[in-house]
């Protein structure tokens, strides 16, 4: 039905309101009536609409590139993508987890706390099948894993803390760190049970097989970011340049803070096994270059610099004149 009234209506109701047949006194103290909505107190909501939709986003990008990874394990390409981004009280996610799973824990340095990346066992024991040559052809019997099957899964999921970084790395620069596996839920210690977590539902299938992979991440952990959590901060070319030049700004202090061996060749000549055996204390052996000749500097063993011999501070020193090159013959 259309919204828009025609003029023999609005003619209808203006003179409806003249007659006193609509009572507008009555319709605006309805309107201005207080409406009660009940609030459950275990299911607050701490998560925006806006910060939700980014999640999604993110972990979007995070089924790309796990996706990417596990196509070159394989030898198979499997289909991840992500289903749904809720918020729920923590005691109802562990309820939500079976009691025989595939639990694996994180810490996300610089932020305090952990998350959990739950696994179907089926879709565990397929990519495991599938890692080790086999079709993945299910259903599989479900049990706890081997220690020779927990040792594959951690090489098959080992670039997994990158592929969070790379992630999360829109909103802040995270250095996630690979804990331990688990297999009860109930061992798990995350957050206190009324806590709201946040749950990222992703579906996997792997050749036949196919199952859910739950992330779960507490609000606590993620608080310190979730003003970085919206569209305008996410999408902001100036802020990913700004955060490209922190990071260049970090690798370099690493690398200036390397330590490094260094070493001058005063010069060199050569002489002959016996006159070796014959040097004594205070014998002279004659060099090659002068004592105003550059001497060559060794970084670590690579020859670095040109340098010009002195003393500072009566300390024997080099000076640095240029870096190594071939523009000066030592001949």
């Amino acid at each position: 039905m259309s919204e828009v009234l025609s003029q023999s209506e609005i003619d209808a109701l203006l003179s409806a309101i003249k007659s006193g047949e609509i009572d507008t006194a009555a319709m605006r103290n309805e309107q201005e009536t207080i409406r009660v909505r009940s609030y459950d107190f275990r299911r607050a909501m701490r998560f925006s609409k806006d910060h939700l939709r980014v999640l999604r986003r993110m972990h979007e990008h995070f089924c790309r590139l796990l996706t990417t990874h596990l196509s070159g394990q394989l030898r198979s390409v499997p289909q991840i993508q992500v289903e749904s981004v809720d918020q729920v009280p923590y005691e109802e996610f562990i309820r939500s987890v079976p009691v025989l799973t595939v639990l694996q824990l994180f810490e996300m340095s610089p932020l305090e706390g952990r998350i959990v990346l739950e696994m179907n066992p089926q879709v565990v024991f397929a990519m495991l099948d599938k890692y080790m040559g086999g079709d993945s052809t299910g259903p599989y019997r479900e049990r706890e894993l081997t220690d020779i099957e927990v040792t594959l899964l951690r090489r098959l999921f080992e670039p997994m803390s990158s592929i969070l970084a790379e992630a999360w790395s829109g909103v802040a620069a995270l250095e996630p760190a690979f804990v331990s596996f688990e297999s009860n839920p109930q061992f798990l210690q995350l957050t206190t049970p009324n806590e709201t977590v946040l749950v990222v539902t992703m579906s996997v299938r792997v050749g036949d097989t196919s199952g859910l992979i739950n992330l779960c991440i507490p609000h606590a952990t993620v608080e310190p970011v979730i003003p970085m959590l919206s569209n305008r901060y996410y999408m902001d070319p100036g802020r990913h340049a700004q955060g490209l030049r922190r990071a260049d700004e970090r690798i370099e202090a690493r690398v200036l803070g390397v330590p490094v061996d260094v070493r001058v060749q005063v010069g060199d000549t050569t002489l002959k096994m016996s006159e070796i055996l014959d040097l004594a204390v205070g014998d002279t052996i004659v060099l090659r270059q002068s004592i105003r000749d550059p001497a060559l500097v060794y970084v670590d063993g690579t020859p670095a610099f040109w340098a010009s011999i002195g003393k500072k501070n009566r300390m024997y020193a080099v000076k640095i004149v240029r870096e190594w090159g071939a523009d000066i013959d030592r001949e």
